[in-house]
């Protein structure tokens, strides 16, 4: 009977963080995949500027930079203390470790991929649950949850708080509902 209490806290929790956020969240999700690009070319920029030498490229990571911020405040318009910086990271982290895991993949070694596409997804997880502001642990545990159908053979357990977090947010964030 607790479990069920807890869920329906949670679900209420999640309904309300939905409705307050100024975007519907399968946009959101959309967005915040063009941010990680952004940060991405904004690092592509820097590195081609101090390679060739060519002023030009720093130029266009400003460029890229603005953008970049302009989008991400469509993300996140109200923050508080350093949610900011720390959004951005998580979102450029996450990106950064689900690339690693493909060249993992791509030379055989599937277990470290799989690992690596797990924290990739704890990672972006974490930015929804901060900017959702739904980090309370208290209401999110793998027991709180829906039990996955099908569960994949690779072990992607939820017991961990950024499992947990992965697991509630993946059922709020669906990029295919319109």
């Amino acid at each position: 009977m607790q479990k069920n209490i807890d869920l329906q806290k949670f679900m209420d929790k999640v309904k309300a963080a939905e409705a307050g956020h100024e975007m519907d969240l399968a946009s959101g999700e959309d967005l915040s995949m063009a941010v990680m690009n952004l940060i991405a070319i904004e690092e592509h920029m820097y590195f081609n500027a101090n390679k060739t030498g060519k002023v030009k490229y720093f130029e266009l990571l400003h460029e890229t930079r603005e953008i970049r911020k302009v989008l991400m405040k469509m993300l996140i318009p109200k923050y508080e203390g350093e949610v900011w910086c720390t959004s951005k990271h998580l979102l450029a982290a996450s990106m950064r470790v689900m690339e690693v895991g493909t060249k993992y993949q791509t030379k055989g070694d599937t277990k470290t991929a799989y690992d690596l596409f797990k924290k990739s997804y704890d990672l972006y997880n974490l930015f929804w649950a901060i900017n959702l502001n739904m980090t309370d642990a208290k209401t999110i545990s793998s027991d709180s949850l829906p039990k996955e159908k099908n569960e994949p053979e690779v072990n992607l357990k939820k017991s961990d708080f950024l499992g947990n977090i992965s697991g509630a947010i993946g059922k709020i964030l669906d990029c295919c509902r319109e």
